[in-house]
Formats: structure tokens, sequence, C-alpha cells
């Protein structure tokens, strides 16, 4: 985007940025693709004439969330022929974000698999109306569809969404200690270490992208888990090294191997065990999270 400092229509979308980013975002699971369609809005921004723009930050919105919705049918047909399991791409976020209950579940690794089982309206709605509480006719401009139909969906897509999404909310510090613990036993190997902090019906979901080695369906139980993931973060050639970090609300382990990322890991706990492993290695998905500054509220 060229350089118009002081240019109202300039000014507007810097406002409105980080909002338009994490709309988009949510819908597509792909920093990526948000950041594509955050070019698109603002080269037909630039065009609008603002003295019949009645409310910019609405119309910015409706110009991302119209641009999403095809991408994300784009993105889905792409999703048809990928190999292995599909993780969300990893995307860095600040303490802020945590501190936003709301903002930071509707994030999680865990919420936006959920969402994926949404058609691309009903995720639309959702996340417009669920998460950043856009009113019903604007939701119903920037979908096509009329605001009676729009409170029929918001309605079946939080109930599905609550119908699947994790309960617990787990404490800052509880994360913290149960993502140290992991991180020591994970860098050392220590077998015991690992079994200790892994709940018995542990989930290991993995995405390779079918270009670095996963699993191609989840792992399930205890046993396995511990097998796969000792096995993965054996082989490598180079010396590996971790780094607490949080992403997608979630606590997590940036993986690098002799100082190169090589992959992210995010945890989600209960009862102070880590109930499920997102480990995203598909080096495509981790392009954003190198250079990225983490996602904030302001």
């Amino acid at each position: 985007m060229r350089d118009h400092t002081g240019d109202p229509a300039t000014d507007a979308f810097v406002a409105h940025r980080n909002l338009l980013f994490t709309v988009a975002y949510e819908i597509l699971g792909s920093a990526a693709d948000a950041e594509d369609v955050l070019q698109e809005t603002w080269l037909r921004w630039a065009e609008v004439d603002l003295a019949q723009v009645r409310d910019r930050r609405a119309y910015l919105v409706r110009i991302a969330t119209r641009r999403a919705l095809d991408r994300l049918r784009a993105l889905r047909r792409r999703k048809e022929t990928y190999v292995g399991p599909w993780l969300p791409e990893p995307l860095l976020t600040s303490p802020d974000v945590a501190e936003n209950v709301e903002l930071a579940e509707s994030l999680s690794m865990a919420v936006m698999l959920v969402l994926e089982t949404l058609s691309p309206t009903e995720r639309a709605v959702f996340v417009l109306r669920e998460v950043f509480d856009v009113g019903y006719d604007e939701i119903a401009e920037a979908v096509g569809k009329t605001p009676a139909t729009v409170r029929q969906i918001a309605h079946r897509s939080r109930k599905h969404v609550d119908a699947r999404r994790p309960r617990e909310v787990v404490s800052a510090r509880q994360a913290q200690a149960a993502l140290a613990s992991f991180r020591h036993a994970v860098e050392t190997g220590d077998l015991q270490g690992v079994l200790d902090v892994l709940a018995p019906d542990v989930v290991l979901i993995s995405d390779g992208g079918g270009v670095r080695s996963a699993a191609l369906r989840p792992v399930r139980g205890l046993t396995k888990v511990v097998r796969l993931l000792l096995a993965a973060l054996g082989d490598k050639d180079g010396k590996l090294t971790s780094e607490p970090t949080t992403v997608n609300g979630d606590p997590a382990l940036l993986l690098r191997v002799d100082g190169e990322i090589d992959s992210v890991m995010a945890i989600r706990l209960e009862n102070g065990l880590v109930t499920d492993l997102y480990f995203v290695r598909n080096p495509a998905k981790l392009t954003h999270i190198a250079a990225a500054t983490p996602l904030s509220l302001n």
C-alpha cells in the first residue's frame, strides 16, 4: 500500500487494519490468505467515494468479509486434496489477546477446527456476530442475506459451535506451568516427563501438508502419542531447541533445528494435563510466523 499520510481513506484503513485481518483470519484459518484479503480490501476501499459512506468501519468489514468468503470457497476446494489433517496456520498472539477471553477462545486451534465444520456463510456470520458483535443488519449486507435469515444462521451456528467447543478455561499460570514441564520433557527426551504431562486420552494432530513427515490421521491415546512424539522430535539432523510462545491464544512451543524454525506445537489443557497437541510442520504455514509480530487488540 502506498504512503498516503493524512489521507482519510488510508487513515480509516489503518485504524481498522487489525480488525480486518482478524476477521479474515478467523474466516479462513490462514494468515497468508488473510493478508491477501487485506490487500484486496484496500484496493476496493481506495476506489470508494467516502462522502457516500456513513460508517467506515462497517463498510470495510463488509468488503473484507466478502473477499474472505470468496477465498474460503476456493480454499475448501484445495483442502479436498490436502495430504493428511489440515490445521489452521499458527498465528502469534500477544498477552492482551489471551486476556480477552472471547477473542482468545475464538482464535484457539480447538475452536478454529470447529469452525471448519461450518459452511462458509455460517462461519462468517458466527465470526462477525459472536466474536466481534457486529449487528445483524451489517452482517446481512456483508454476506448477502436478509437480517432475518442472518439471525437464523447465527442461532444455528452458535448452537453448533457451543456443542463442540472446549468448556474448561485454564489460567495463565496453569498454562505456563504445563508448558514448562512439557518443554523440559521434549528437550531432554524424558519419557516419564512426557507421560506425566499428557492426559490418558490425549490426541495429536500433525500437519505436514505432504511436505514434512506427519501422521496421516489424528493419533489417539497416551502410548501411541508418546511414541510418535518422541520419534518425531528425536529424528532431527541438527540441534533441537524450543522456546515458549503463544499461538492462537494457546500455550505453544516454537521448535527450531540449528536455529531455523522447524515446527510449532500448540497444546490444550484440561485438569492440568495436555489433552490435545496441534503439531504444525508444513513449511508453507510457518513463513508468516517467522516474520510476524504478535497479533494484539490495539
